[in-house]
Parts: structure tokens; sequence; C-alpha cells
């Protein structure tokens, strides 16, 4: 073949795209000699990747060989070197570095071009034609970080979440916390002015201003007659009544046992000691237990709705005798004169009297005023040492004369149609004072009225109540009791509540019990209804409320709720 003066070499045919790097640099100017540069690209035989289309040669910066990559590059936009796909540097051996025709590679593997080419294939670019770049920074994609940052943004809107709720209930906490001050603010104006009232007749009828005076001062004395001191708070799932036992400083409990369907249990609670819980498994077809009552001797007595009057031996936890009911068995009671005796009210409004050496049957089965569930049973011996027993239906209090002089009660004078009677407390043992607690009565519409014209009541709100009456009575005669004062109070609208008489000494009481309205106990002296103080609060209304007082004196109150148990030491 002549070899002609306008012969030329075939160039090597380029093979891929231009790479494109992005550096982060204060400044540049990528536009000069634009085309002068795309022809000395073309002319060069540098480091650029060979093959068309399926595998690429390239250079390790470490090992010096040529790998075998069997893809593209990932992406154009990456700051890695062309070469080795390996990040560079600012500085250092593999630092950023071009060649004349523009193009930017690693250092290392520039140089490393040169050694394995040699004298076989001499590029067109010396080791002298290299030229470092100096930038103050390479950015460098990592998506950890981005993955962590992500989580973090993630974890922090779930704490603001977090934090509102908190701050919500802070703000509910402080509007119930005003509301109670408000209320025994209000308390406080009221008995301040009716003092004053009481001063101003007392005056106008003639009598002295010491004896006013006298009598103020009197109740400042006695204001601090009791104190109650908070001993010891237990989580409790589900109870609904309890009973105390002073003297071995035992509490038992009962409720449903955790799980859907399970059976009623009994929960044996020492006072004084976190972990001293004991779940104790009950007969079956016991059900739900609607009172307990402490008796001497190591032992308790308790009514279910299974129909069944239990005795219950404190030392073996096992119930020891069984008595079946004609119905279901709303409240118990034993007897302060006699160990053997038992008194149990049922939900037809009977009255029945066992002897716990007598086991088939009792002794007297008494018929009620009415079909009403008796809700509450308190034995008690008159000043002839007759034995009585007290109750309480939705009619009011009635007396019973256990001993067989009659065979129904008798309702306590001046108790007709008071209201629904939810509550009696027994001022213990003799009973000389009782407080009854009403409810208003629902009034049911008369018959000429149309269904289309009967409005259904509107329940209450949660955590208000009613507002119900509490009223005393104080024994006149041996078997009479004369109504004294009344006082209002927030009751429940539903349950068949529970309250108390606290002596103090001195033939001084105090009256206990759950307001509906503060979820937590109050406390009124007797008998002028003053309010003495409020216990601690719970979450949910007080389902249950005992006073109990040991052979030795020590005195114990103690108040439940659904989640919570608190005992109370009365000094």
């Amino acid at each position: 073949m002549p070899s002609g003066s306008g012969s030329r070499r075939r160039r090597p045919r380029r093979a891929g795209p231009r790479l494109t790097v992005v550096l982060v640099s204060s400044s540049s100017s990528d536009e000069e000699g634009g085309e002068e540069e795309e022809e000395e690209e073309e002319e060069s035989e540098g480091p650029r990747r060979r093959g068309g289309g399926g595998g690429e040669a390239r250079v390790s910066a470490t090992e010096g060989k040529a790998v075998v990559s069997g893809g593209e590059a990932e992406g154009p936009n990456l700051p890695s070197c062309p070469i080795c796909m390996l990040a560079w540097t600012a500085d250092g051996a593999h630092r950023v570095s071009c060649i004349p025709c523009g193009h930017v590679y690693g250092r290392y593997c520039l140089e490393r071009w040169l050694l394995q080419c040699g004298k076989k294939k001499a590029p067109r670019y010396k080791e002298n034609n290299i030229i470092n770049l100096y930038v103050p920074e390479i950015a460098v994609p990592n998506n950890d970080l981005e993955t962590q940052v992500l989580l973090l943004r993630e974890k922090n809107e779930s704490l603001e979440k977090q934090q509102a709720k908190l701050l919500e209930e802070i703000k509910e906490h402080k509007v119930l916390a005003q509301k109670r001050q408000i209320m025994l603010h209000q308390n406080v104006i009221y008995e301040s002015t009716s003092k004053k009232q009481k001063m101003t007749e007392l005056t106008s009828d003639g009598t002295p201003d010491a004896e006013p005076i006298a009598s103020l001062t009197e109740d400042i004395d006695h204001r601090n007659l009791c104190s109650f001191v908070l001993q010891n708070e237990f989580l409790v799932d589900g109870a609904r009544v309890m009973g105390i036992d002073a003297s071995s400083q035992v509490i038992l409990t009962s409720g449903r046992g955790p799980g859907v369907g399970a059976e009623h249990i009994l929960t044996k609670i020492s006072m004084f000691a976190r972990q001293g819980m004991q779940k104790i498994d009950l007969p079956p077809d016991t059900k739900a237990i609607r009172d307990i009552c402490i008796l001497p001797r190591g032992h308790a007595v308790f009514a279910s709705l299974g129909r069944k009057l239990s005795l219950f031996s404190m030392a073996t936890n096992n119930v020891v005798l069984q008595y079946n009911l004609p119905a279901p068995g709303w409240s118990c009671s034993g007897d302060h004169t006699s160990s053997t005796h038992l008194y149990t009210g049922l939900q037809n409004g009977m009255l029945l009297v066992f002897d716990i050496r007598q086991t088939s049957a009792p002794l007297h089965c008494m018929m009620g005023l009415s079909t009403h569930p008796v809700h509450t049973i308190r034995s008690a011996v008159d000043g002839s040492g007759s034995r009585k027993v007290f109750s309480a239906s939705s009619i009011g209090p009635c007396i019973w004369d256990v001993d067989g002089g009659e065979d129904r009660p008798n309702l306590l004078s001046g108790m007709e149609n008071q209201g629904v009677c939810i509550s009696l407390a027994c001022a213990p043992p003799s009973s000389d004072l009782l407080v009854a607690s009403y409810r208003p009565k629902v009034e049911l519409p008369d018959d000429s009225a149309t269904p289309q014209a009967i409005t259904p009541q509107s329940p209450a709100p949660t955590g208000s109540g009613k507002l119900g009456h509490h009223t005393l009575l104080r024994r006149a005669a041996t078997t009479s009791f004369a109504k004294d004062q009344t006082c209002s109070g927030n009751v429940s609208d539903l349950r068949m509540s529970k309250s108390a008489i606290i002596p103090c000494g001195g033939n001084q009481h105090l009256f206990a019990y759950g307001d509906e309205s503060l979820y937590g106990v109050r406390t009124w002296r007797l008998p002028s209804f003053q309010t003495y103080t409020d216990l601690r609060p719970h979450r949910q209304p007080i389902l249950d409320l005992r006073f109990a007082e040991s052979s030795t004196g020590e005195r114990y109150l103690g108040c439940l709720s659904a989640e919570k148990l608190q005992v109370f030491t009365v000094r």
C-alpha cells in the first residue's frame, strides 16, 4: 500500500460517555476552550474506559491490576475516580488530579497507568503533565446518615406528640385542683356565714355574747380531733368490696379475676407489706361477693350473688362452712354478743339469722317491708341488752328484733319518703348514732301521660354524681331514734355506696363518705356536719369504705376504688 502524504493513522474510536465529575469548590470556569478540550480528548489515549458496551476494564487503586467490572459506572455525578470507581480525596496519594485534556482522575490511578503502559503503548501525557487540583471540600453521599436523620426525625415527632399529651393531662389535673379549691373555699365561706348567723340569732334572743364566742372557740379546739395518716397504697384490678381485720392487719378484697370469663376471687393483703398479696380461689358457683364482714377469732363471712353465705378461715384460706340461700345475698354481719350468730340480707328484702352450730338451716327467716335488696346490715345491742339489727334498703333504715319478738322490721321514724336510701353508717358498738345517705328518687310520670310526652332523665356527668343528702339519727329511747341534722353531698346515682362513723374520743365522731365529685373520701364532724377534711383522691369513684379497730386500740380506715386500695391510720 503506498505511503502517501495524505495517509492518516486511524484514530481509536471513543467508547462510552464522557464522565462529568462534581467538585465542591469556591470557583471554577468550565466553559473555557470547550471545543479544544473535546478535540484533545479524542487525540489523547489516556486512561479512558475501553470496550464497547459489555465489560469494562479498570485499574485497581490498591492492587495495580486490571479488574473486569460487568456493568456501567454507578452514575455520572458520583464523586469517584472513573478508573477505580473509588472515592478520591482532597490530598494524599489519590488526590484529585487532571491531565492536559481536562479530565479528572485520582493521581494514584494516573501514575499506575503510566507504569503499566511503559514503552509498549505510551499515552499522550507524561508524569509532569499531571496537575493537582486544590479543592476545599469533596462531597461524598452517605445513605446511612440519611437513614439516621429520618429515624431521628420520626423519633422527634413521636416525642413531641407525647409531650403534647402530657401537657393536656397536666392542664386537666390543674383544672380539677382549682375546682376542689373553689369548693373548699365555698365551704369555708358557708360555715363562716352560718356561724355569724347563729351568733346574730343568739344575740337577738338576749343571750350573752360570750356564749357563741365560747362555742366558736370549742369548735376550733376540736377541729383536729382526728388525723389520718396514709400508711400504704395497693394497686388492685377490678376489686369491688373489702373487709379489714385490724387485729391481724390483713385486708380481704374481692372482684373478678383477670381474663375474659374469669371467676371471682378473694385477695388477701397485708397492710404494711407491698408484696403481701395472695390470690384465693372461691368454691364454684360463688359468683360476685357483695359484702364482707370480719369476725373475731380469725374468721370472715361473705354474702354472694351465687345464693351463698360463706364462713372463711383466715388461717387456712379456705371456706369452712357454706349456707345455701333462697335468694342472692347482698349484705352480711356478725354479732357483737355472740361469736356463733350470723346475719345476711337478701336481694328479695328478707333477713336470715344463722347459728354456725346448726349447719342445715337458718334459725329465723324474716320478711322485710319491701322486696328491695337489703344492702346494709349492722348488729347492735340496745340499752336493755336485747340484740338488734339495723338494715337499709332503698325505702330507708329499719330496725329488726332478732330475738324473736317481732317477725317484721320497723322503719325508723321520720325517714319516710326521703328518697332512695343508698347507705347506712352506725357508730360501733352501741349504734347510738346513725347516718343514712339518700339520693333523689326518679319521678315516674303519671298514668295519664302519653309515651310521646315522657322525657327520659338525662344521666349525670361522670365524676359529679347527684346532689343527695346525709341525715343524722340519734337514739332517743331504747328502740326509737330521732332525726337530727342534715347536709347535702354528691352521691352515686348508680351504686349502693358504703359509709362509716369514726369515733374520735371525748364522745366526738366523724362521718366518712366517698364523695362522687372528689373521687375521694370526705369527712364531716358530727352532729354539725361541718366539713372536716378530704383524703387523698383516686382516679375513679370510691366503691367501698371501711373503719376497723383492734382490741388493742389500733384504728384503720380503708377506701377502695376499682384501681387502688388506700389504708389510713386513724390517730
